[in-house]
């Protein structure tokens, strides 16, 4: 005999269709690819900077968490049943504060670009070199690419002093100042014109402990430091007195750019927030 089929009520079938489409839980979408993408490019730049490139701080770990965080924003869009669950004001605050915090980085960023091609007149009074890591074999990348700017400046202006500004840290041989004095000596730099500054632990007290050696209110002063920084370095001496001040940009590492620029962002937001700006 033949066996009978057996049909299925349509409100069954109804409630079967609706399961099927509530099993389809993951979804690719370019917003996930894009949020995929950035994770990946934050994980691979963190491990090229610890590997390859000579960290002078471990700032660069902030990276890893960057890729974390987009990883879990590309799962979130993936998941449609997760995002879902998401209150409708809690998505809202998330996008307005997103754009809020991106429109502030990009006003930001671009005033320290404000900063990388600027070029001193002729005949300041004295150069502030900023100091960097001093390493046992000599500068770091860094500081040598603002001593160097320095030394051009300085031959082209015989009369112009130069201070050497910045403290010894716990893995320095010795003072950035002291190790910077002697690398213009031996590049031909005559001793008498170099004054130095070695207690300050970073650009403020740079430029607050050198003041102590010139004129505020009258000398002309140069601000010798890498492109990235001339833009908070300068500001910050600006709100200390100096009243007659330019920036004369150094190059930078090419690979640590983006380190660099995400870092100063930082820093700009918190000398703005402290009153050093």
């Amino acid at each position: 005999m033949r066996k009978r089929r057996q049909l299925i009520p349509l409100e069954k079938s109804e409630n079967i269709i609706r399961l099927d489409k509530r099993g389809a839980r993951r979804k690719i979408t370019i917003g996930s690819v894009i949020w995929g993408l950035l994770s990946l490019l934050s994980f691979l730049y963190c491990l090229t900077i610890g590997l390859f490139m000579g960290y002078g701080t471990l700032f660069f770990l902030v990276w890893a968490a960057i890729a974390v965080f987009c990883g879990m924003i590309c799962l979130l869009l993936t998941r449609s049943d997760w995002l879902g669950k998401i209150p409708k004001w809690l998505k809202w605050i998330s996008v307005v504060a997103f754009m809020i915090g991106l429109t502030m980085f990009v006003v930001v960023e671009g005033m320290i670009l404000s900063g990388f091609w600027a070029r001193p007149k002729a005949g300041a009074d004295y150069c502030i070199v900023l100091g960097a890591q001093w390493k046992e074999s000599g500068p770091s990348y860094t500081l040598k690419l603002r001593l160097d700017a320095a030394l051009e400046y300085l031959r082209e202006n015989p009369d112009t002093m130069v201070i050497v500004s910045g403290g010894q840290g716990a893995n320095e041989p010795v003072s950035e100042a002291e190790g910077m004095k002697g690398y213009l000596m031996n590049a031909g730099m005559e001793e008498h014109r170099i004054l130095v500054e070695d207690t300050s632990v970073n650009t403020y007290e740079n430029l607050l402990n050198s003041s102590s050696l010139l004129d505020r209110e009258n000398d002309r002063v140069v601000v010798v430091t890498n492109n990235f920084h001339i833009f908070r370095a300068c500001g910050i001496a600006s709100r200390q007195g100096y009243r007659h001040l330019e920036g004369l940009a150094a190059d930078s590492h090419p690979g640590m750019l983006a380190n660099n620029l995400l870092r100063e962002f930082m820093g700009v937001i918190k000398d703005t927030l402290v009153g050093n700006m």
